[in-house]
């Protein structure tokens, strides 16, 4: 019974047709992955690059140089900065 049920002698089971069916929806499916993989690791790399510059991955910390800005008094020139804009 399971030769007879076998369509066309297609390992898979599916007709010539069915097959192109397949394969087009999967090429679809597998070209839109890659494109959005592809877009995500550009911006991830904008974000964030792998590889550090020259001063290493020191050069890359925007936190420190906030928090030195902030402590050293950066915050109070821009907040009175723009207190006279305003006045």
């Amino acid at each position: 019974m399971a030769i007879e049920d076998r369509r066309g002698g297609s390992l898979s089971g599916l007709t010539e047709q069915e097959a192109k069916e397949f394969h087009g929806i999967f090429m679809t499916s597998f070209i839109l992955f890659t494109v959005i993989a592809i877009v995500a690791h550009i911006l991830v790399w904008m974000w964030r690059p792998w590889l550090p510059g020259p001063n290493g991955y020191a050069s890359l910390d925007g936190v420190t140089d906030a928090v030195n800005y902030a402590t050293a008094g950066g915050i109070t020139d821009a907040v009175s900065y723009v207190k006279s804009l305003v006045a």
